[in-house]
């Protein structure tokens, strides 16, 4: 059970959908065989239970225009997150003192390394945790299904109070293990809502630095800068790669995040196939929209998918793992890399 930390949207929406597709299968079964402590010496009662993925990033939609005068995007690119992505990206590239496609390059590693990648072991502590709780879930669950299965026929209920009872008491008791060993699955969502945003942010900033549109006084200066900054087959970074080498690069390097993840499902749910099959096809898709932005965003994005590929691999890692205090789980593996190549071997070069 592991989750990908990646970059570009295609990319970003996995990440999004993995862990909430295990949680939710786990979130189920969790309700259907959670504990209950001495259910009858607290007074089992019948009861009754109460009962997105972001949008295309605003960079996808920048290559056909900025909006209208105060639409949405228009008020996005003037924000105060992405002037303070202006910033970081100015003072990056004055510190470092190096062309803009360096200091692209370079910040982008700082980024992941300074704030998506401790989330995403923090992550991977969290969900480490829910998976070490399923064993006692699912023996408490089993007596507490006796439990409620002695009162309903004790009391007369029917099969429908019976059953909203269970789910009743279920889900209060899952709160109760989550609070006990502080691992609320909610938490480890917090790796989406800080990386999304902050890759749209510096999207947009990128793209107004390309167009000339940011928001400060040098934003004609870096928009010269950039149109030299350059380097191999794309020198201009305000202009698209006509080479699609960098959207293509793009595409592909998603498509590997996503296989990765699919090669360590033994038995993916149906939810989760159809999920990959989306994320594969918004990969695919990223590469035409990458080639109607400026290099300098697909460069960015580039970037940003290799570093959430290595991240994801270093997160594969024992002994990372255990630098982390990341707890050992019944499905990891002491040679996960082995594991991962024998398992790609057999998916794709075995077939006749």
């Amino acid at each position: 059970m592991r989750t990908s930390s990646v970059g570009p949207l295609a990319s970003l929406l996995f990440l999004v959908c993995s862990p909430v597709a295990m949680l939710c299968r786990r979130g189920a079964g969790c309700l259907r065989s959670l504990p209950t402590l001495r259910l009858r010496a607290r007074g089992l009662q019948p009861g009754w239970s109460s009962s997105r993925l972001p949008a295309l990033p605003v960079c996808a939609a920048a290559s056909v225009s900025a909006a209208a005068p105060g639409g949405w995007y228009e008020a996005l690119a003037a924000s105060a997150p992405v002037r303070a992505a202006e910033e970081v990206l100015l003072g990056g590239q004055a510190a470092m003192g190096l062309p803009w496609w360096g200091s692209i390059m370079l910040t982008t590693v700082a980024l992941r390394g300074a704030v998506t990648l401790p989330l995403a072991a923090y992550q991977h502590y969290i969900l480490a945790k829910v998976e070490n709780l399923q064993p006692e879930i699912k023996s408490i669950a089993k007596r507490l299904n006796q439990e409620v299965a002695v009162c309903a026929h004790r009391f007369g209920w029917s099969k429908r109070v019976a059953r909203l009872t269970y789910l009743k008491n279920m889900r209060r008791l899952v709160s109760e293990l989550y609070v006990r060993d502080n691992c609320h699955p909610f938490k480890a969502t917090v790796l989406v809502w800080v990386q999304i945003p902050m890759w749209v942010f510096i999207s947009v900033a990128l793209r107004n630095f390309s167009t000339g549109a940011a928001h400060s006084e040098a934003a004609v200066s870096v928009q010269e800068q950039l149109a030299a900054g350059g380097v191999l087959w794309f020198p201009d970074l305000t202009a698209v790669d006509s080479t699609w080498i960098l959207p293509i690069s793009v595409g592909v390097v998603n498509l590997l995040i996503v296989e990765i993840f699919a090669l360590q499902k033994l038995g993916m749910s149906r939810f989760q196939m159809y999920v990959t099959h989306f994320v594969r096809a918004v990969s695919v898709l990223m590469i035409p929209i990458a080639a109607t932005v400026p290099s300098s965003l697909v460069l960015y994005w580039l970037c940003s998918s290799l570093l959430g590929l290595s991240q994801n691999l270093l997160l594969r890692s024992p002994g990372f793992r255990q630098l982390c205090r990341i707890p050992r789980t019944k499905s990891d593996s002491e040679t996960p890399y082995k594991d991962l190549s024998a398992a790609f071997c057999a998916k794709f070069l075995s077939r006749k």
